[in-house]
């Protein structure tokens, strides 16, 4: 079994995020952010395993310090044998920031697809485009660190939001103090 370490490496050197959620992150709710993850079966050679999810990130139910944000339904005390705080403090020291808010991660399926991941890749890449969603995630990744991939993808979409979700704050600051 990998540790930690060895396990963020290779999602780091292997997570392709395939197709981008278009829609972005709401400012002021939740944010539902649907996956689709795609990795070469460990155990079935020419397969690809499937897991189809979604990470809602909300605002906590109490308020948090700064850079400790609140994971759920990751498993990784069980997979990678590590608590939240191992957790946080590990991305913390690698430079990897979260905002202060839950990030609950509900697996909907977990399937295995026939098929190379070539072959799937493109499979439900044409399925998300034929229905145009454009609010469901598909990425690749290491079977054995899927929970860092998924941070990944949810990183990239909290950072490509955040210039937007900037300007709705001041716009709402500016309507709340009457300069608007």
């Amino acid at each position: 079994m990998m540790d930690i370490q060895e396990l963020w490496e290779k999602a780091l050197k292997e997570t392709e995020i395939i197709r981008p959620r278009i829609q972005p992150l709401m400012t002021f709710e939740s944010t539902r952010l649907p996956y689709f993850f795609l990795a070469e079966s460990a155990l079935n050679a020419g397969d690809t395993v499937l897991r189809k999810g979604e990470v809602i990130v909300e605002k906590p139910s109490l308020i948090l310090p700064s850079d400790l944000p609140q994971f759920e339904g990751f498993d990784f005390e069980k997979n990678i044998r590590a608590n939240q705080d191992i957790l946080t403090h590990f991305l913390l020291l690698r430079g990897v920031r979260f905002p202060s808010l839950r990030y609950n991660n509900k697996i909907e399926s977990l399937e295995v697809y026939e098929g190379k991941l070539s072959k799937a890749i493109a499979d439900y890449s044409k399925q998300l485009a034929q229905a145009e969603n454009v609010s469901t995630g598909l990425l690749i990744g290491p079977e054995e660190a899927w929970q860092f991939s998924v941070l990944i993808f949810i990183c990239t979409q909290v950072v490509r939001s955040a210039d937007r979700d900037i300007q709705k704050l001041l716009e709402a600051w500016r309507r709340k103090d009457g300069r608007a």
